[in-house]
């Protein structure tokens, strides 16, 4: 598959670049203005173009696919370009700042056939596949309470365009880590109908803090919490069950408080709890490199777009559940996920 990589900031340096190189992929162009960057590209991706701006990228001839890790305020109507350009996008999340632009893309984007997927890579964590798993075999029976948390302890905030740009700009921790969160549960527990919120922001412009009760239609209540401001992050996930509970502690790395739950190897990825007594479970075998490797998949097949890893539709019921938070923050109350249809 030949790539077009829209944006070598921290995203497409970090993130992208890495699985694209793991999954076999031949970037071809990058673009970016900043020379320095545009310099790491070509050693990142020898014989590659760099380029400037994403009409030039899009000028670029024989690309696949492209891939736009630019800031999320510019994700919509980038989109419309790389469509209206005939050329397969994969954009990473969030697809808009809110579900009714995010949804008008995704209508742009069917009725010119040109394949659309979203880069919701935390669906290929190996995590994620284990609490997938002890979900499927009902190893803590029926869930009826999923609790996930992205907590950080960013006191002082980074200076990046995620913490200096408003929410209409694709800043904040909603549109960032929010995102992974909600798209999470509901792969686990099916669509979110309804939210209560609490959102602030201590530190930036846009939220720093957010903390989501979700109601899906299955019954099952997802609390998601994200924050920059936890001086002691909790277990990453803990989710009940009628027969028993799962904690998971570790999570790619990142450093908390709750050496108890530790995981005992690299083999493992949590705990399974009955009161006093607990077991490890297996850790799932899964790498965010699989959804390129899917993506490239999804284009030599005979219908592309269904073919695609995420549908663009689940990312616009992220956005209506975003969009459902921040109208519950501001009127405290429990607001109803308004989806738009298809």
């Amino acid at each position: 598959m030949r790539v077009a990589l829209a944006g070598f900031g921290s995203s497409g340096q970090t993130i992208h670049a890495p699985l694209l190189h793991e999954a076999g992929c031949e970037v071809i162009a990058v673009s970016t203005r900043d020379p320095e960057r545009a310099a790491a590209a070509r050693t990142e991706f020898p014989g590659t173009t760099a380029v400037e701006d994403l009409t030039a990228l899009l000028a670029v001839p024989g690309v696949d696919l492209v891939v736009l890790a630019t800031p999320s305020g510019a994700h919509a109507s980038q989109v419309r370009t790389v469509i209206d350009a005939g050329i397969a996008c994969l954009v990473d999340k969030p697809l808009a700042v809110d579900a009714a632009s995010a949804a008008d893309v995704v209508r742009h984007a069917a009725a010119s056939g040109v394949p659309l997927t979203v880069f919701h890579n935390r669906r290929y964590d190996p995590e994620h596949a284990t609490v997938a798993r002890v979900v499927a075999d009902g190893l803590i029976g029926t869930p009826f309470r999923y609790e996930t948390r992205w907590e950080r302890w960013r006191p002082v905030p980074k200076d990046r365009w995620r913490e200096n740009a408003s929410p209409a700009d694709g800043g904040g921790i909603l549109l960032d880590l929010h995102s992974h969160l909600v798209d999470a549960a509901v792969q686990l527990f099916g669509p979110i109908a309804s939210v209560f919120a609490t959102v602030a922001a201590h530190t930036t412009l846009a939220e720093d803090d957010a903390f989501l009760v979700c109601r899906h239609e299955s019954g099952v209540v997802s609390h998601l919490g994200a924050t920059a401001l936890s001086g002691a992050p909790g277990p990453r996930v803990r989710m009940l069950g009628t027969t028993g509970a799962y904690v998971m502690a570790d999570f790619t790395g990142e450093t908390h408080v709750w050496t108890g739950q530790a995981d005992a190897d690299p083999g493992q990825s949590g705990w399974l709890y009955r009161g006093d007594e607990r077991e490890p479970v297996a850790r799932g075998t899964s790498t965010q490199a699989d959804l390129y490797r899917a993506v490239a998949a999804a284009l030599e097949s005979a219908d592309p777009q269904a073919a695609m890893p995420v549908d663009p539709w689940d990312a616009v019921h992220t956005l209506a559940v975003i969009d459902a938070a921040r109208e519950s923050a501001a009127q405290e109350r429990v607001v109803s996920v308004r989806t738009p249809a298809r």
